[in-house]
């Protein structure tokens, strides 16, 4: 078995490639022979294939699927972004934004699609593009009801992120952290009316995760 080779679907092999944000060259740093498994000239045995579905972050059983599944790709939540840029995020970012959108929607059944927070922030707060910035940060720290004199008193930079991340989730936000191995990238959001999400690079700094978050609420306030 372990060197027999497993006939499974080709077109799912570069379906798992692509989706998991790897080309042919960086995927062959891995496997090898995976362009001749494209091309079906030749199989992966079974070894390799748990090798693939690690690498793609895939159960095995997909790729024994006949045709390539019917999921959205997560690109769709950010449809802002120009042209072939989305392409560009490296491999790691991408499984992450994967992850959170699971998460997202783990979040809508656990929660039967009601947000458990009394209120939603980014329901509840529009701001126009122009919005002069002090007037909105005004508006969000009154929201979140932590006084300047509250954030005086934090006494550590730990203690700061806790209270931020927590008073974000008492307005709707759920803030999930992960260690994104890739320090250019420091968070992003997934916006959605009843569960937005912002997912920060736990391996930065907590005074940059505290910025991260409000870097990330803003992009959510805007609806982007």
């Amino acid at each position: 078995m372990a060197s027999e080779q497993i006939p499974v679907t080709p077109p799912i092999i570069t379906w798992a490639r692509e989706r998991a944000g790897f080309s042919i060259a960086e995927a062959a740093e891995t496997f090898k022979k995976i362009e001749t498994w494209e091309a079906g000239h030749a199989f992966p045995t079974y070894p390799q294939l748990e090798q693939l579905a690690d690498k793609f972050k895939l159960p095995i059983a997909v790729f024994f699927f006949p045709d390539p599944p019917e999921i959205p790709e997560i690109r769709e939540s950010f449809r802002t972004l120009p042209g072939d840029t989305f392409s560009e995020i490296p491999a790691r970012v991408q499984y992450l934004l994967r992850k959170a959108k699971a998460y997202q929607l783990n979040l809508f059944e656990l929660y039967q699609g009601q947000n458990p927070a009394q209120r939603i922030i980014t329901n509840d707060l529009a701001f126009p593009i122009g919005v002069n910035v002090n007037t909105m940060a005004q508006q969000v720290r009154a929201y979140l009801g932590i006084s300047l004199e509250d954030q005086f008193a934090f006494d550590s930079d730990d203690q700061a992120l806790k209270r931020w991340r927590r008073a974000l989730f008492d307005v709707g936000i759920f803030v999930f952290k992960d260690s994104f191995r890739v320090p250019e990238y420091s968070g992003f959001c997934l916006y959605d009316e009843y569960f937005p999400i912002i997912y920060a690079n736990n391996s930065s700094a907590k005074t940059r995760q505290i910025f991260t978050l409000f870097h990330e609420q803003a992009h959510l306030l805007f609806h982007t």
